[in-house]
């Protein structure tokens, strides 16, 4: 139900005799034969005669109409005497020519525009903002009458014209009108531009329960509540004294966004009196009238056999190119829109919204879902959402990067190291490698200390906590939505059946337990059998996966020992580096071939298992592209994060793979900088890829096709479906991609956060880029998606739930083992100076890294040296009982990165778990507006029968009743 800035406040005392209700604006027709007519497609008045004037009338001065009788009878009764100001009459519409050819309608049942005298130019914005930028932007028949609702492309060369007679007259015999116009800048191409007339209009209103306006909500003021009132007069005069917030969007260049304080009802042809209608060319928005003609299109045969039908499949074998809803007309202007106003909606999104130089303003939502539709509206507002909610995370992260740059020559484990020059480490390779100086890693252990620091375990705390409230603060936000725009109740009541499934299991029906009637339905060993291949092939994929990433470590093996053997000294000095830059790269080239596959193949997987509906195959897609890319990306960190250095041995004893290549140990300083180095590299070309896929490919390929145009032809002499049509279409798979690339950037800013604090800082720059890119790309680059309908997310919400819980696991097991956070905890309160006491201004972590580096005897090597080297472990030197051996301090290591993990887990989810209990989904005042708003639609609803019944007996002459007799 559409919402209004008023509150709904408690309503007034209504007369005994009535049920309450807010306010009944009833509608009474004028026809003299309203017994013999029972909606406008039953009415045979004749279209020459004379519609009836209709002025505003009001309680106390009404004014004259043309005739004695429709005065009577356009009277309106309020159901209260104070709010009589909103009464209307209604009368004829004379403005509107029929454009069907199948029905005469009785055009005495509509509303038409209210106008009153003291404000003639309302009826002027109103036509202005309803009908004229259409007729402007040539988005009309031949006729000039008829709007163009969708259209269809194809090529005169192409030899299938029976399938395209046969689709098109099936078209027309469902009630559509097609026009047909060749393309002025390519001589081979045909448009077909359709237009949905009323009574089909309406027909198909009614089949797919569109829910539109049917009376005004009226709002009153209790006394009771003037003390609030007061408090909110006096907030919202400091407020006008401050200066306006520059994030808000100046509404007056909004006048499309008026709210409509209408309470709705699903579309019904028997109670047409029920609902407020203006305008019929304006009462169903562009974006139901799209939808509906593409619900016919795809329900449309165009051969005989169950399975010859829809528009998809004649866009698949070629008989039609494209089919498109056409843009409201061109996104710029040559008239300023300050002084000018809007030429279209397009254009005010483009000056408003898709522009980078709003990039700090708000979204306008409203405008959005009403030009795109409310799929791609949830969409902007989840992603406005997700971007104003990194701000803390952001700053948060900033603060523990930067405790880390101002402490980090404080900290005692990087003066350790900077000052260690007399002591070696063992070779990290076998045949090139020589001894190193610790204190050579000098840097690489302040660039660690940068994101392992006394901060990360809070940080990584406190995005675990940001992930629940996001996503709990998201369910309310998105209930409001989904209440603003009316889509409570939608989804159970629209939802229909895929063609294709309609199609396979035509032949066994059963009765839906919801609708009461027999659809197709799958067998159940049919389903599961599909779904076994289709599970099969994902686990396939993942191996493939898993076979690229062992693949990248092998070759880290290989070349690990040539960059330490390069002639170039800065390469062979930062050999460690050099091949962990080059692995990613290497990593990331793979990532992008593999992603080509993941597509198609999970296309197929998809339609293997032929879903039952549209929200079906896309959850069943997502779930696969998802989990595709998120291994694709996510393999080569887990390896880093988990497995890097963990199984290497000792000096004279490693582990080899295959018996020929040393595993690869971690730097003298850890393992967290290979693993900052793998998260921020792939993070930072996948953005700049995805961007430029986003914007720079549409943008070329765009430029390119307007270059083929002929050099005397100029857009502007090109109506308006060309331009679109030289447009990129949108994406096959809808907003898939978007939200795929989002969900995988929320994965990285809160999976591994804990090694890379400056993940959320990225993903706020790259999201406020994304905003206006999307925009753009939908508003200029793009041709018009199809309005479609979606009450959330779909199954993306239940996706980022899942990486929440993830997230707690990865950064438990990422501070507890890939991090020397443990190490240091245990030595400085079990081995360190501060173990049995604590002397004033002692450091409890001196002696760390000697501490924390086993000896081994260089002699042992057979590298023809003496004297000890050491390595990165918890073993005992050569001269003890067990040389070698695990010490007693590495199993209180092991044990207390278990605890750690055990209470960093449950503390964390307790955390989640009583923070999502406290915020409900639904708001209190939102769930209680909603119980109200039922009530009084069905009140209304008897007051409408009512008063059409009490109408009835008046032009009968036979005795009114107040009640229901």
């Amino acid at each position: 139900m559409n919402i209004s800035k008023s509150e709904i406040t408690t309503e007034a005392s209504l007369k005994p005799s009535r049920r309450s209700l807010p306010c009944l604006a009833q509608s009474y027709a004028h026809s003299k034969s309203l017994s013999q007519s029972a909606s406008l497609f039953q009415s045979t008045e004749s279209e020459s005669q004379a519609p009836t004037s209709v002025t505003f009338l009001s309680a106390d001065k009404p004014e004259h109409v043309t005739s004695e009788e429709s005065r009577k009878d356009s009277t309106l009764k309020c159901s209260f005497a104070d709010l009589s100001d909103f009464c209307l009459a209604l009368g004829k519409d004379k403005d509107y020519l029929d454009e069907s050819e199948h029905a005469n309608y009785d055009r005495s049942r509509l509303l038409n525009d209210f106008v009153t005298k003291d404000k003639p130019e309302s009826k002027t914005k109103l036509s202005k903002n309803d009908m004229s930028y259409i007729a402007s932007s040539g988005l009309l028949f031949k006729d000039g009458k008829k709007r163009i609702d969708y259209i269809l492309v194809y090529r005169k060369t192409n030899i299938q014209y029976d399938k395209r007679n046969t689709f098109e007259k099936n078209l027309r015999a469902e009630g559509l009108m097609l026009e047909k116009e060749p393309a002025i800048a390519n001589p081979d191409i045909m448009f077909i531009k359709i237009h949905i007339p009323w009574d089909t209009l309406c027909k198909y209103a009614e089949r797919l329960n569109i829910r539109v306006p049917f009376r005004k909500k009226c709002y009153y003021t209790d006394q009771k509540n003037k003390s609030k009132s007061r408090v909110q007069n006096y907030f919202k005069r400091i407020k006008k004294w401050m200066s306006q917030n520059p994030m808000v969007l100046d509404k007056s260049a909004f006048p499309e966004l008026e709210e409509s304080d209408c309470y709705t009802g699903p579309f019904s042809r028997a109670r047409i009196h029920h609902f407020i209608i203006n305008n019929k060319d304006t009462f169903f928005s562009n974006a139901t009238r799209s939808r509906i003609v593409y619900h016919m299109l795809e329900r449309t045969k165009y051969e005989n056999g169950i399975s010859k039908v829809g528009i998809r499949k004649l866009i698949t074998n070629g008989s039609y190119i494209a089919a498109f809803p056409p843009h409201e007309g061109a996104y710029k202007s040559s008239l300023p829109i300050k002084t000018h106003g809007p030429q279209n909606n397009r254009h005010l999104l483009y000056e408003r919204w898709a522009r980078w130089g709003m990039w700090y303003k708000h979204q306008p939502l409203d405008l959005i879902r009403m030009y795109f539709g409310e799929k791609i509206g949830l969409y902007f507002a989840w992603l406005g959402w997700y971007t104003g909610m990194l701000i803390p995370a952001a700053v948060v992260g900033l603060c523990v990067f930067f405790y880390g740059l101002v402490t980090m020559n404080e900290s005692q484990v990087s003066q350790e190291i900077c000052k260690a020059t007399e002591v070696f480490m063992c070779p990290l390779c076998d045949k090139n490698c020589s001894l190193q100086r610790l204190n050579d890693s000098c840097i690489y252990a302040k660039v660690t200390y940068l994101f392992d620091n006394g901060g990360t375990v809070f940080f990584a705390i406190f995005m675990a906590i940001w992930a629940t409230v996001f996503l709990e603060f998201w369910k309310r936000r998105r209930s409001i939505l989904t209440y603003t725009w009316d889509l409570i109740e939608w989804e159970e009541e629209e939802e229909t059946l895929r063609p294709q499934f309609e199609a396979k299991y035509y032949r066994m029906e059963v009765i839906n337990p919801i609708t009461g009637k027999p659809e197709p339905h799958q067998p159940s060993s049919d389903k599961v059998t599909r779904l076994l291949v289709s599970v099969s092939g994902i686990f396939f994929m993942i191996s493939l996966v898993i076979t690229a990433v062992f693949a990248v470590v092998v070759y880290r093996l290989v070349v690990m020992e040539q960059f330490a053997s390069f002639k170039w000294n800065f390469v062979k000095q930062h050999w460690q580096f050099a091949t962990s830059g080059a692995a990613v790269c290497i990593n990331f080239i793979i990532i992008m071939l593999l992603n080509l596959a993941y597509e198609k193949i999970a296309y197929l997987l998809t339609n293997l298992e032929y879903p039952r509906t549209e929200s079906e195959w896309e959850n069943s897609f997502a779930l696969k592209m998802f989990l595709f890319q998120f291994v694709n990306l996510n393999s080569s960190i887990f390896y880093i994060a988990f497995f890097l250095g963990r199984f290497v041995g000792h000096p004279g004893k490693y582990n080899k793979l295959f018996e020929r290549w040393r595993l690869e140990e971690c730097h003298p300083s850890g393992c967290l900088i290979d693993l900052c180095l793998q998260m921020g590299v792939i993070m930072f070309l996948k953005q700049i890829w995805n961007n430029f896929m986003e914007l720079g490919y549409p943008l070329i390929q765009n430029w390119w096709s307007r270059h083929k145009i002929k050099r005397g032809i100029q857009d502007a002499s090109i109506p308006q479906w060309e331009n679109d049509w030289n447009l990129q279409p949108m994406n096959i798979h809808g907003l898939m991609d978007e939200y795929l690339e989002m969900v995988l950037q929320f994965g990285f800013t809160t999976i591994f956060v804990a090694a890379f604090p400056l993940a959320p800082l990225l993903a706020l720059l790259n999201n406020i880029i994304e905003i206006r890119l999307d925009a753009y790309k939908f508003v200029t680059q793009w041709r018009r998606p199809l309005p479609a309908r979606a009450t959330d997310i779909g199954i993306w919400l239940g996706i980022l739930e899942g990486i929440g819980i993830l997230a707690v696991i990865t950064n438990a097991f990422v501070i507890a083992i890939t991090s020397d956070y443990i190490p240091r905890f245990v030595y400085e309160y079990k081995y360190g100076p501060c173990a049995n006491h604590v002397k004033q201004n002692e450091n409890c972590l001196k002696g760390y890294v000697n501490n924390s580096l086993s000896f081994f005897d260089l002699s042992e090597l057979g590298m023809g040296k003496s004297g000890y080297c050491r390595y990165r472990d918890y073993r005992g030197p050569p001269w003890s009982s067990k040389p070698y051996e695990f010490t007693l301090q590495y199993w209180h290591i092991l044990a207390a990165r278990l605890a750690f993990i055990i209470v960093f887990e449950h503390l964390v989810f307790g955390i989640k778990s009583f923070i999502a209990y406290l915020i409900p989904d639904i708001p209190k005042g939102l769930r209680e507006r909603i119980r109200r708003e039922k009530y009084l639609v069905q009140e209304m609803m008897y007051e409408a029968e009512l008063e059409h019944l009490q109408q009835q007996r008046r032009k009968s002459g036979q005795p009114i009743h107040h009640e229901w007799p």
